[in-house]
């Protein structure tokens, strides 16, 4: 029996009805085979400050990047504000992106995939500048499909937080198989 693969996901939203955190949502039901996912509040990472981490790490950092040191691949939802990423978002990286008691980061090596819904170019400045920082901490980053969901002028998500999209849901489901082979190739 293969082993199961196990995203964690993340929405760089702290907003309870983020779009972002609802396509979270939709990325479990659409999951390969052997795959289990499990989504991280970032609501509780406070501020990165060099100051509060050499006092020893907050519970809750500790516990993401435990999370993240568990799972074998990441999915990141990514918002785009202002035409670039989130603070939350950033600042979620940069607790993780931290070697701390002598452990390397739990980015390092990991295989992560992005997808977003937004503005007019569906989160693809954010995406594109979240790459660059994703391939600069040396994780694997799936490219392919790309997952940008625009949204004004049009109904892509019904009052149940449905995504309504069929292009989309086949490009997230796509997605995730992609992420998945892709972890896969990585631990041979």
């Amino acid at each position: 029996m293969e082993k199961n693969i196990h995203i964690l996901g993340f929405a760089g939203s702290l907003r309870k009805e983020s779009y972002n955190r609802k396509l979270l949502k939709i990325a479990q039901g659409l999951l390969p085979e052997n795959t289990t996912f499990e989504i991280f509040d970032l609501i509780d990472i406070p501020l990165f400050n060099v100051d509060v981490e050499a006092e020893g790490l907050p519970a809750a950092v500790e516990a993401y990047r435990e999370a993240i040191q568990n799972a074998d691949a990441l999915l990141i939802a990514s918002p785009e504000y202002n035409s670039s990423i989130t603070g939350v978002l950033k600042n979620a990286i940069d607790w993780a992106s931290r070697s701390y008691n002598k452990q390397p980061n739990p980015l390092i090596h990991k295989p992560v995939a992005i997808l977003g819904a937004g503005g007019r170019g569906g989160t693809d400045r954010s995406q594109y500048q979240l790459r660059s920082v994703l391939n600069h901490l040396n994780m694997y980053v799936v490219n392919k499909p790309e997952v940008l969901i625009n949204m004004p002028g049009r109904q892509v998500f019904d009052d149940q937080g449905n995504l309504t999209d069929d292009f989309a849901l086949k490009l997230m489901k796509q997605l995730l198989q992609n992420l998945v082979e892709y972890t896969i190739l990585l631990k041979k």
